[in-house]
């Protein structure tokens, strides 16, 4: 079992999008979130993490956390003894009319929070990020968009930077070897099913498990059953292995 469990949020997200996580797991191990302020690079982002640490743990990340926590491996690889990997992607941005359409729409959004506010453009954001039958639950939407809410148009701008400017991590997963567990809600529009499928396809002691009825937002959208995953997945590390290393390219 893990001694330590870094948890990282996605895109101007905190600690509400792990909080049943937190709770859940409080008796098996220590619980960190990371926090990622005003910091515009994925890179700066996974530095601060692992220079906050203990010298071995375990990482889980959402959406943009799960990219931040690729890049944590890909920087201290003796260090991470389990990775999860929720809603998330290993790609760069597309070349092209795809990369620009996806940046146009970034900045669509930050034009709106500038303009509206946060909690406005969140609200429009959501549309497209939970389970279309939980858009009327109050219980799940309030406290995302006051979590957003929270936030600033600075933040957001940084952290669009940091995801525009994201590196390629496909090369990386073939040489991840510690237990990675990968999930996804099986209707989430941003980072589908089949992503996560080529990503466990390529990670070695991966495992796929797709969320039922659930959007992009799974921690919140069904946590009894992501932090079910997570007690099942911490359960597969012993701190007492040699250390999990990724087999570096000649």
């Amino acid at each position: 079992m893990a001694e330590t469990l870094v948890l990282v949020p996605g895109l101007l997200c905190d600690e509400v999008v792990w909080a049943h996580q937190q709770a859940g797991l409080a008796d098996r191990v220590n619980v960190q979130v990371a926090h990622h302020g005003l910091l515009d690079s994925l890179g700066a982002m996974a530095q601060r993490i692992i220079d906050q640490a203990p010298s071995r743990f375990a990482i889980a990340g959402h959406s943009m956390g799960g990219r931040v926590a690729l890049e944590v491996v890909r920087r201290v690889p003796d260090r991470v003894i389990a990775l999860a990997l929720l809603d998330t992607g290993a790609n760069p941005l597309a070349a092209g009319e795809a990369g620009e359409r996806e940046a146009s729409g970034r900045y669509a959004l930050l034009e709106a929070s500038r303009r509206q506010g946060m909690r406005s453009m969140a609200w429009i954001w959501l549309q497209n990020m939970v389970h279309p039958s939980r858009l009327d639950d109050a219980a799940l939407v309030e406290p995302i968009l006051e979590m957003m809410a929270r936030k600033t148009p600075d933040i957001f701008e940084a952290q669009i930077k940091a995801l525009l400017s994201r590196p390629d991590a496909r090369e990386l997963l073939p040489r991840i070897s510690c237990p990675t567990l990968l999930m996804c809600g099986n209707e989430d529009l941003w980072a589908p099913v089949k992503q996560h499928a080529d990503m466990a396809s390529l990670i070695p002691r991966s495992k796929l498990t797709v969320v039922p009825e659930c959007g992009h937002m799974s921690p919140m959208e069904r946590p009894d059953a992501i932090t079910e995953a997570f007690k099942e997945w911490l359960n597969t590390v012993s701190q007492a292995d040699g250390p999990v290393e990724v087999a570096h390219e000649q």
